[in-house]
């Protein structure tokens, strides 16, 4: 429930309420009225609706909380409220919903008395002039929050009993339009949310005099996006950086990559370092080995020494030293910057020639290790070999493709190739198609020239073939019918076909493809003019004009096939638009065609013609705020004039302020002798209870007296 702010101004003798957006005296009643709160409230802040969000959940709260937010802009600071109040409900509004408005104005405000009235009747009698024209004959239709309402007026008297409501209003509105926004741009990064639908609602949506006519128009790309509206959400752009700080940035990189090589370098002299102590311990532990004498205690502790360095051997001792004194001198070597590679000598393995018999126990052992040491060698050099074999097969496939791109440029163009096939496949399909009849021909030919066999001489189980030529047995299809693949014989002509037509051009799709994927690599990567974009799987892929239209793309590997420039803005900047076309006139034609939208209803067309029996006149009249939609006013003209003679008059009325009319005819109204006669009392109210209502020419009539 909204209500708009009026405060009081004390004068002597007098109570008069100041309309603080005019600034002129109106009347001394509260006029209450109950449109979209969007339209009346000030915008809140999302954490001032967090806080609110459990006292608005409850129905009796939140409407307490407007009467307080209502009562205290009017300037009524005292604890009971002593004016006569004036609400609008919706058209049949519940009882209980009633009673309950009603026990809170009368126990909690202590009002003297209330009146009930009917918005779009209430627009009606500010707009139509002086109350003598106000109820004149006519169709009234209200565009609420909620719903839309019909109610036809005969004879200044509003025809309640014949009024129908639509379950369709500018909440599901919104709600419509939101829901198509997501199902068309279900990633969106930003937050849609139903009030900037409202707002794009009211400012973009129109009203098609003939929708499906316009859908018609729509089908061409150009008139798409001629219709096309872009609404843009705020996004954070990458701020360009100016050259003192990309040449602050280079050298900071510069400066990381030195610390990094010096690191490098560091550890690297620390392993060398490592390594030249090793080599010392372990020659020196050699040394110290021959010139010592072998007694049992001296060879134990020399296995002792070995096997604390991680060494099974003398022998193995001897290769360690080897190999540090190799990796000393490469290190020392690549310090100096001597890079040439000294080739390297083939180890020798002297006892895998000597028999068994002629070797002492570790002499078999050392021979088991050599053999194994041979092994790994041998297949070190092998795979070095294969290495060599594959790079120089590379070189050669490079070069001979090179010379076939040359000599024979149309065996290159697959993408025509793999065109083709689709064509035909799409022609094989139709049986009327050429292709197919070409394809029954040569299936005819090859049965005709295929001789019988033993078998089907025998048992002629569907076909027979004789004097070299193709007949079918009339009598026999006539009395078991078409038998043809009950034997596997049958099958075999499609084999043949297939056969005789594979020298022709190779039907293996797949090899076609890979081949193409292996060109497209190349491409990419030696042309830089061939993006991603021209790939076949992105041209096949590639949407039609319509759906390009309907929705842009802005995808970041069709726009900057370089991740990283200035142009990335661009694709952040199009990534936070939102392109409605074909749902600016979707969205309010289902006022007109609720199915549309899954609403079992009939539609405002349907609703004005069986209600303008009962008025007599083709006047109609529009007011809420969908009817400022543009287009809306025509839409029903449209509607109306079919229904009616040639020759009568059609005018369909807008109020001068649809939002607010409604609110402007109560305080109209208000100031009247009328008004008192529409009013109940707090005493009636304790009498008869919160669900009775005066029963009088703007208001609802269930539950009235």
């Amino acid at each position: 429930m909204a209500l708009r702010a009026l405060r009081a101004v004390h004068t002597p003798g007098s109570t008069h309420l100041l309309d603080t957006e005019k600034g002129r005296p109106i009347n001394p009643f509260c006029c209450l009225d109950t449109l979209p709160i969007w339209m009346r409230l000030p915008g809140l802040s999302p954490s001032i609706r967090a806080l609110c969000r459990l006292v608005l959940n409850d129905p009796n709260l939140a409407q307490e909380n407007a009467f307080d937010h209502a009562f205290i802009h009017l300037g009524i600071d005292t604890d009971t409220v002593e004016h006569p109040i004036f609400m609008t409900e919706r058209l049949a509004s519940p009882l209980h919903s009633r009673a309950l408005t009603s026990e809170l104005l009368f126990e909690a405000y202590s009002a003297p008395s209330v009146a009930y009235g009917i918005d779009s009747l209430m627009s009606l009698y500010h707009n139509t002039g002086t109350p003598n024209q106000a109820l004149m004959d006519s169709l009234v239709v209200s565009f609420n929050t909620s719903s839309t309402s019909v109610i036809p007026v005969c004879g200044g008297r509003a025809l309640l009993g014949h009024a129908r409501r639509i379950p369709y209003g500018g909440s599901q509105a919104s709600e419509l339009l939101l829901k198509l926004a997501q199902v068309k741009y279900p990633s969106f990064p930003a937050k849609v949310t139903k009030e900037q639908c409202t707002t794009i609602l009211h400012k973009l949506c129109e009203v098609a005099p003939d929708y499906n006519e316009k859908l018609r128009e729509l089908a061409d790309p150009e008139k798409m996006q001629e219709a096309d509206r872009i609404v843009q959400f705020p996004f954070v752009n990458e701020t360009e950086k100016t050259e003192e700080e990309l040449a602050r940035q280079a050298e900071k990189k510069r400066e990381a990559g030195r610390r990094l090589q010096e690191m490098a370098t560091q550890k690297r002299l620390e392993k060398l370092a490592q390594k030249e102590k090793d080599l010392e311990d372990l020659q020196a532990l050699r040394e110290w080995k021959f010139k010592e004498k072998k007694s049992d205690f001296m060879v134990r502790w020399i296995k002792y020494r070995l096997r604390m360095e991680g060494l099974d051997g003398e022998e193995m001792l001897e290769s360690t030293i080897k190999k540090l004194d190799n990796d000393i001198k490469k290190a020392r070597k690549k310090d100096a910057g001597e890079l040439e590679e000294e080739p390297q000598e083939e180890p020798v393995f002297p006892l895998l020639d000597v028999p068994d018999a002629d070797l002492d126990e570790d002499e078999i052992k050392e021979k088991r290790r050599q053999k194994l040491l041979k092994a790994g060698y041998e297949a070190r050099l092998k795979a070095r070999k294969e290495k060599e074999a594959a790079r120089r097969e590379k070189e050669e496939e490079e070069r001979r493709e090179l010379e076939e791109r040359t000599s024979d440029p149309v065996g290159w163009l697959l993408v025509d190739k793999l065109k083709l096939r689709e064509k035909r496949k799409a022609a094989l399909a139709d049986r009327k198609s050429t292709a197919n009849m070409n394809r029954m021909k040569s299936i005819a030919n090859l049965a005709s020239d295929e001789p019988a066999t033993k078998k089907r001489k025998k048992g002629g189980n569907s076909m027979s073939f004789r004097g070299g030529s193709l007949r079918l047995e009339c009598s026999y299809y006539l009395t078991l019918g078409d038998m043809f693949g009950a034997n596997d014989e049958d099958w075999a002509i499609y084999r043949k076909i297939v056969s005789r037509n594979i020298a022709v051009e190779s039907s293996d799709e797949e090899d076609d493809l890979q081949q193409l994927a292996v060109i497209e690599s190349k491409l990419l990567q030696h042309d830089p003019d061939f993006t991603p974009a021209h790939t076949y799987a992105s041209l096949k892929h590639q949407k039609s004009a319509l759906l390009s239209a309907y929705r842009p793309s802005y995808d970041q590997a069709e726009l900057d096939p370089n991740p990283g420039t200035t142009t990335r803005s661009r694709d952040i900047e199009g990534a936070h638009r939102l392109h409605l076309n074909v749902e600016r006139w979707r969205v309010p034609e289902v006022w007109f065609q609720p199915g549309t939208a899954g609403i079992d209803a009939a539609g405002l067309g349907e609703v004005m013609a069986s209600l303008l029996p009962h008025t007599r006149c083709g006047r109609v009249f529009i007011t809420g705020a969908p009817a400022l939609t543009r287009g809306m006013r025509e839409r029903v003209e449209t509607c109306i004039r079919p229904l009616l003679d040639p020759d009568m008059p059609v005018t369909a009325l807008q109020a001068k302020d649809p939002e607010l009319d409604a609110w402007r005819g109560m305080s109209q109204f208000a100031s009247t002798e009328e008004f008192k006669t529409a009013v109940i009392t707090k005493a009636e109210y304790e009498e008869w209870g919160g669900e009775r209502i005066r029963r009088w020419w703007g208001g609802n009539w269930n539950n009235a007296f």
